[in-house]
C-alpha cells in the first residue's frame, strides 16, 4: 500500500470547510499524480486520528451525498466507489455529546469551526455539517474504528459504530481499556501493535489486496 500523509489549517484560524477542502485538494492531488505514485486512485482509504478521523468521514460522505458537498462548495477529487474504506481513531464521530452537560469539550469547540466562529446560527443545527455521524446512510464504505474506554469521545465512538450497523455498513472495531485519547500512535502502549496489524487486515478486506508483510 502506499500512504500519503496530509495536514490542513487549523483552527481557530481556519474554520472546518478549509480543512475539508485541504483534505479534498490531497485527494486531487493523489488522482492527479496516480501513475507516478504507483496507486490505484479507485482504491482509496481514508483515515485519521481525532480531528483528522472527522475530517476523513465527512470527506467520505460528501463523496455520495452532495448536500454536504454543496454546504462546503467542494467538487469531491473522485467518485464514492473509489473511496473503499475509512479509519476511524478516536474520531470526533458524534457532535451530540459536546451539547450534553458536563462533557470535557465546550460550545467554543463548536463555534471554532463555524464560519464568522457560529455568531447567529445555531449551533446544534450547525453542528450536523461537522458532525459524521449525520450523514451515514446504506452506501458508506466500510469502517475500522478504534477506541478506548478512557477517552473522552468514547462515547461518540460508539454512537458512530451503532450508527454504522443500523444503516448495515460494515464495521471493524477495536475497543481498548486503559489508554487515554489518540493511543494508536503511541508504540509503547500494548495493543498499538494490534491497531496496525489490525488495520493492514481492514485495508486489504476493502481493497481486494492481499498484502504481504513487505508491502504494509
Amino acid at each position: 500500500m502506499v500512504v500519503v500523509n496530509v495536514n490542513y489549517r487549523r483552527a481557530p484560524r481556519f474554520q472546518m470547510a478549509h480543512m475539508l477542502h485541504d483534505a479534498n485538494a490531497a485527494l486531487v492531488w493523489v488522482r492527479e499524480n496516480s501513475a507516478e505514485l504507483g496507486v490505484d486512485s479507485h482504491r482509496i482509504v481514508l483515515g485519521g486520528d481525532s480531528a483528522g478521523g472527522q475530517i476523513s468521514a465527512l470527506l467520505a460522505a460528501m463523496m455520495g451525498r452532495p448536500e454536504l458537498a454543496a454546504h462546503y462548495s467542494i467538487d469531491p477529487a473522485v467518485s464514492a466507489p473509489s473511496i473503499r474504506g475509512v479509519v476511524q481513531h478516536c474520531s470526533v464521530s458524534d457532535f451530540s455529546v459536546i451539547f450534553e452537560k458536563g462533557f470535557i469539550l465546550g460550545l467554543g469547540f463548536v463555534r471554532m469551526l463555524l464560519p464568522g466562529r457560529g455568531r447567529g446560527q445555531h449551533l446544534e443545527r450547525a453542528s450536523r455539517f461537522l458532525s459524521p455521524i449525520e450523514w451515514i446512510d446504506r452506501n458508506y464504505p466500510p469502517v475500522f474504528v478504534t477506541t478506548s474506554r478512557r477517552d473522552y469521545l468514547y462515547r461518540a465512538n460508539l454512537n458512530f459504530i451503532a450508527a454504522l450497523r443500523e444503516h448495515g455498513v460494515g464495521v471493524a472495531t477495536l475497543v481498548d481499556d486503559h489508554a487515554l485519547h489518540t493511543w494508536q500512535q503511541d508504540s509503547r502502549h500494548p495493543a498499538s501493535a494490534e491497531v496496525y496489524r489490525r488495520l493492514q487486515q481492514f485495508v486489504a478486506s476493502v481493497t481486494g489486496r492481499n498484502l504481504a508483510p513487505s508491502e504494509a
